[in-house]
């Protein structure tokens, strides 16, 4: 018997990216709880500061908060899609993982309040080096991804090295510092992947993108589900707030059908598009969790509790919505989609951006989605009878 097996533990072998039936484990779905915690009080905590008028400050806080907690969650993801195995140790390691988010989530509220980092970072540290951990294991049977499985033990266990001393430094070099550490972890993966490529499954990471999309917008759901609460203790604000609640859903409902449109897993295949469709995420999740944000601070307008007065207030949703549209479409819908839908798209983004410049209110942003999505239904994606058209 081999060590692996007196243990009851699996060899981690790397995954087969042509499996037939892949998909989302238990386990994975049950990862993915801890992150509607961290997301929902990384978007309370920017709802806050837009109210209060801290603007710049509310954004470059939650970037680097929403930075931690999508890095931990698409390093999981993209090691499980090549080497999970789902056995005891494997699972108890994930765990940890999941620990580590909870922790961070308790240090977002300093960051944005105190620019109390230090939660967050020793938060974030226990998360990289139990992946660290399933690095090393995975490289004792990751034949010719050896390499590439190493170089991610020792870049991820060097970067987090660096984030413990980065506590030790003054404010204004540890804001020098963030940056270099934050360019540092994005870095990893490329050279490791350069150097020796780890498998993926392209329908399966295509699904865990799509299940934490929906996890995002479902913060925005939340937000419409307060405009009726708040609409039941304000009856003055009644009808405006009860409309924000049915906008909010339409346009919610909206951006989850542009979203999967386009068929996701042929985004996956050479190493520099799957690093842009990962890392470009980043932009689509961040901003499909500051919407719910957004739609907060417009409640906060027409109920007379924000300093953000309109029609800037009303940036704080567009700009969320068009990221998102424009985030999507550049990085899967465009070379999966015919002409009109790519003029359409990118102008759709473009209209919801300026949107509060425009003298109609948060109707026309809904009216401009449900356009889209009108064109999405008539128009398919290539492959699916659209260069009939």
């Amino acid at each position: 018997m081999t060590p692996e097996s007196r243990f009851r533990l699996i060899p981690m072998r790397p995954r087969d990216p042509g499996e037939s039936g892949r998909a989302a484990s238990t386990l994975e779905l049950f990862f993915d709880l801890v992150f509607v915690v961290a997301v929902s009080i990384a978007a309370v905590s920017l709802h806050h500061a837009l109210t209060e008028g801290h603007v710049l400050d509310g954004i470059l806080n939650y970037a680097i908060v929403f930075f931690g907690i999508w890095w931990a969650w698409m390093n999981f993801t993209w090691f499980a899609t090549s080497f999970d195995t789902d056995d005891w140790l494997y699972r108890v390691l994930t765990i940890v993982q999941m620990g580590g988010v909870l922790v961070l989530a308790s240090g977002i509220e300093p960051a944005f309040q105190d620019h109390d980092f230090s939660v967050l970072i020793l938060a974030y540290v226990v998360m990289r080096l139990a992946l660290v951990a399933q690095w090393l294991r995975a490289s004792r049977s990751a034949g010719s991804a050896r390499k590439a499985t190493l170089i991610y033990a020792g870049g991820i266990a060097l970067v987090q090295a660096l984030w413990l001393l980065s506590l030790l430094l003054p404010e204004s070099a540890f804001t020098v510092a963030l940056v270099v550490l934050i360019l540092a972890e994005v870095a990893v993966p490329i050279v490791a992947e350069r150097t020796g490529s780890t498998p993926w499954h392209p329908h399966h990471i295509t699904e865990r993108y799509g299940l934490f999309t929906l996890i995002v917008l479902g913060e925005s759901l939340l937000a419409s589900a307060n405009a009726i609460i708040g609409a039941l203790h304000a009856s003055h604000d009644l009808g405006p707030l009860i409309s924000i609640a049915a906008l909010t859903l339409i346009s919610t409902a909206a951006l989850w059908w542009i979203y999967f449109w386009p068929p996701h897993h042929l985004a996956i295949g050479s190493l520099s598009r799957s690093l842009a469709y990962g890392y470009g995420h980043y932009f689509i999740f961040a901003a499909a969790g500051a919407l719910s944000a957004g739609i907060e601070v417009e409640i906060d307008v027409l109920t007379h509790h924000s300093e953000l007065r309109q029609p800037w207030a009303s940036f704080a949703y567009t700009i969320p919505i068009a990221v998102f549209v424009l985030g999507i479409w550049a990085l899967a819908i465009r070379p999966h989609a015919g002409r009109i839908v790519n003029i359409v798209l990118p102008a759709a983004g473009v209209f919801v951006f300026i949107d509060p410049l425009i003298p109609v209110p948060f109707a026309l942003t809904t009216v401009i989605l449900a356009g889209v999505v009108a064109v999405l239904v008539w128009r398919r994606p290539l492959g699916q009878d659209e260069r009939t058209h």
